[in-house]
């Protein structure tokens, strides 16, 4: 597929929406409605008792409050590494000593072009939350073996979140205590 026009529809301070007409090999064309971010990070963070702080808040889009990890868009001229750090400090008021880069994945890649880079933050340390104007976030830690529980019982539905413990599980290759 090549992209031969992209007409902006929509913009706000998180994403753009665009109306993109695109060729396939054999020539035809085809719409299709893109909505454009700047990609995000997200951080499975981990205490030294094997747990997993999370963050619940109401989600607009699917009228629901969640349990998710902490997460955000990545600023202009910040690393998903600098936004990971950022997003955790101001959600949780936890920094962390040691950052590993989990895995980066496409959500939705069928018409969303957010990437997210997913870390494990390890070595934490307390301090005080500074959430964005707006967010009402809800704190918890989770076991990871309860965290799983969770998942398997649907109580976590978060992709990112999802993505992460996969991600932990299969990288770290360590099982629930």
């Amino acid at each position: 597929m090549k992209t031969i026009s992209s007409k902006e529809i929509y913009r706000n301070p998180v994403f753009t929406l665009t109306e993109d007409v695109v060729v396939d090999r054999a020539g035809r064309e085809a719409k299709r409605g893109i909505v454009r971010h700047p990609g995000s990070a997200a951080v499975l963070a981990i205490d030294a008792k094997n747990r997993a702080i999370l963050v619940r808040q109401f989600r607009v889009a699917i009228g629901a409050r969640v349990w998710e990890i902490p997460a955000g868009k990545i600023d202009e001229g910040e690393t998903p590494l600098k936004a990971a750090q950022r997003e955790l400090r101001e959600e949780t008021g936890l920094t962390a000593r040691k950052w590993t880069k989990l895995v980066a994945c496409y959500p939705t890649p069928g018409y969303v072009s957010e990437k997210i880079t997913l870390f494990l933050a390890e070595d934490l340390k307390p301090g005080e939350a500074d959430p964005d104007e707006g967010e009402h976030l809800e704190l918890k830690w989770f076991a990871i073996k309860d965290l799983e529980e969770e998942v398997v019982r649907g109580r976590v539905p978060d992709g990112k979140t999802l993505t992460a413990l996969y991600a932990y599980r299969l990288l770290t290759k360590k099982r629930p205590k």
